[in-house]
């Protein structure tokens, strides 16, 4: 495999109504991007694929997500949907991209709205953003569909945004974003606009309600000083034993207390103001001006 190929795994299909689910780690950002598929029918959703942004120059590739395309194509699939959890802070959304290479309709939570709603603000672009043009499917909490013969249930899990939603595909896996981390790393960073540790853990509590054995696959993973290589799934019974953060029974009041301290030392993503200005237009850019150039606009100290 070539230096730069991007490392992916596949987690098998574990019988009838058990999804077979391939992560695609890509390490500019340490996020996973999923393609989750029914093992009868060969069809297929891909879940928050990655469209490359260089932060210096500017400029947007789409080498992550031809390479996400080509790993389904390869295995037969049929992509029936482009699924995002939330409005990505570390890179920008492939969705509006794939939703044309594919042909089929692209989705992220209902609550996009409010997001939009709250980076109007900071972005000073009273009319920008209209996730109702951008999304085809708005999901509420309680929402299901179908790929293929696996019933996808839509959980809300806000606490690092406030309109994250979990997708629960067939009988044993939730693609879980950021809530829960690997169990040697913890959980995910809740102090964006609209993100509180006290919805975190609510949200990381309702996981793990789910059945034991379920897969949970989680957003991003950066390794840790014993271990090099990146990871992505870890069932509820290990999270809830193992998780740096919360296992064993760590309460509310001991979690925000931890995570609020833990957020107050990390920086912004280096992406976070242009990916959110694009990721509210489902990874599109502004409409071009007089010149023929898109442009974003970056609020000076704000943050």
């Amino acid at each position: 495999m070539p230096e730069d190929t991007p490392i992916s795994r596949t987690s098998p299909s574990a019988g009838p109504g058990s999804p077979e689910v391939t992560g695609v780690y890509d390490a500019a950002s340490g996020s996973i991007q999923y393609i989750v598929a029914c093992p009868e029918t060969k069809q297929a959703a891909l879940i928050d694929v990655v469209l490359d942004f260089d932060p210096e120059a500017a400029r947007t590739r789409t080498d992550s997500a031809e390479h996400v395309l080509s790993l389904a194509q390869k295995a037969g699939y049929d992509i029936v949907w482009v699924l995002d959890t939330h409005p990505h802070a570390d890179h920008v959304m492939a969705s509006a991209w794939l939703k044309v290479m594919t042909g089929a309709p692209n989705a992220i939570g209902e609550k996009v709205r409010d997001i939009a709603e709250l980076w109007r603000g900071f972005y000073h672009l009273p009319d920008a953003f209209d996730p109702d043009a951008d999304f085809d499917r708005l999901l509420a909490a309680g929402d299901t569909f179908r790929i293929g013969t696996l019933d996808v249930r839509v959980m809300l899990s806000p606490g690092h945004t406030l309109g994250s939603i979990t997708y629960v595909v067939g009988r044993d896996a939730a693609f879980v974003h950021d809530t829960f981390m690997q169990p040697d790393v913890g959980t995910s960073r809740a102090d964006f606009p609209g993100g509180t540790a006290s919805d975190l853990y609510d949200s990381l509590m309702a996981l793990l309600e789910l059945p034991d054995e379920t897969r949970l696959f989680v957003g991003h993973d950066y390794g840790t000083q014993d271990r090099r290589r990146p990871a992505w799934e870890a069932t509820v019974a290990e999270q809830r034993r193992d998780n740096t953060h919360i296992g064993g029974g760590t309460s509310k009041a001991e979690f925000t207390k931890l995570r609020d301290a833990r957020d107050a030392t990390l920086p912004l993503p280096d992406r976070m103001l242009h990916a959110l200005q694009l990721n509210l237009r489902a990874g599109r850019a502004p409409a071009p001006e007089a010149d023929g150039h898109s442009y974003l606009k970056i609020p000076l100290n704000r943050f």
